[in-house]
């Protein structure tokens, strides 16, 4: 049985999720174009490639996180006659796009610091002009990540979540990238600025491949932990008149989520008293998971059927 009519509670809720998620991204953008002034600022000034790797990471952030907003504000579409399920996974695909931009800037960098260090290594000019910037960027991004922290726990956005997974990244670059610069500087070793900003574009393409498979697993409906799963379950089977059940089925989608599973009950009840029955699941279910779409397929308990829970297993 669907429950396609969400609750004026599930609606709030939602409203309240979308508005968080499109406030964060708002945020990231305005943090990300704040952050490139001050490098590119930084870059002009001590010509450091390190300096450099975190303004290409911050410019690839700028164009990534106006692509999140393009799809969060489809994700937040309501269904309509050509996406009944709605336009949820717009959320994963612009995590996906985050991720392959993720993954450029570390080519980019990849490229430069290796000429840096292989073919012309250049000495940095003023550091300490650097070092300034490194600690402003640091804390402006702090701030960017505690607050996206918050919006995931609350709205479960993927998008969002990838952004906060690179500006948490970010905070460990510009430590790296600080730690780099005054070493530069104490030492006069040309080789310490490249080197850093190659182990900063491998970060960046760790941080893309979490990011990139994340948003795959969405795409192709992985299910959720089982830890969810198992919170369902026990919801339902806590139901006096629920005998067992099966087939199990759970994906994500934005800040949606959605449950199909068989109910087993006593074949000799009324329909009236099955629909009763799962519209009490139903409620218990959307009590517990206000942004699930929910359906629920009764049958009676005990018959010999096609069961994808036995065909997953082999039995």
């Amino acid at each position: 049985m669907p429950n396609t009519m969400p609750s004026p509670e599930r609606a709030s809720l939602l409203d309240h999720q979308i508005s968080l998620i499109r406030r964060a991204a708002t945020a990231s953008l305005a943090t990300a174009v704040l952050l490139v002034i001050i490098k590119l600022g930084a870059v002009i000034v001590t010509g450091s490639v390190a300096v450099l790797s975190t303004l290409l990471d911050s410019a690839a952030d700028v164009v990534a996180t106006l692509v999140t907003l393009i799809g969060v504000r489809q994700a937040a579409k309501p269904a309509d006659q050509k996406h009944r399920f709605g336009h949820g996974k717009a959320d994963a695909l612009s995590a996906l796009a985050h991720g392959v931009f993720i993954a450029a800037a570390g080519l980019l960098i990849t490229a430069d610091a290796g000429r840096r260090l292989l073919i012309t290594p250049e000495p940095v000019a003023t550091p300490q002009v650097g070092l300034f910037a490194m600690i402003a960027c640091f804390a402006i991004t702090g701030m960017l990540v505690l607050y996206q922290h918050q919006v995931v726990k609350q709205a479960g956005s993927q998008a969002i979540r990838a952004d906060c997974l690179n500006h948490t990244g970010d905070l460990l670059t510009m430590a790296a990238v600080f730690l780099s610069l005054l070493a530069s500087k104490m030492t006069g070793f040309l080789w310490v600025d490249p080197l850093a900003a190659l182990l900063i574009a491998i970060w960046l393409f760790g941080n893309a491949a979490k990011v990139i498979g994340s948003a795959i697993d969405e795409l192709m409906d992985k299910e959720l932990p089982a830890s969810y799963r198992k919170k369902v379950k026990a919801l339902i089977t806590d139901h006096p008149d629920v005998h067992d059940l099966h087939d199990l089925r759970t994906r994500g989608a934005g800040p949606r989520v959605f449950i199909d599973v068989h109910c087993e009950i006593d074949g000799a009840l009324s329909l009236d008293e099955v629909h009763k029955v799962m519209d009490e699941i139903e409620l218990k279910l959307d009590q517990r998971f206000p942004n699930a779409e929910i359906v629920i397929h009764p049958e009676p308990a005990g018959i010999d059927d096609d069961r994808l829970d036995d065909r997953l297993t082999g039995t």
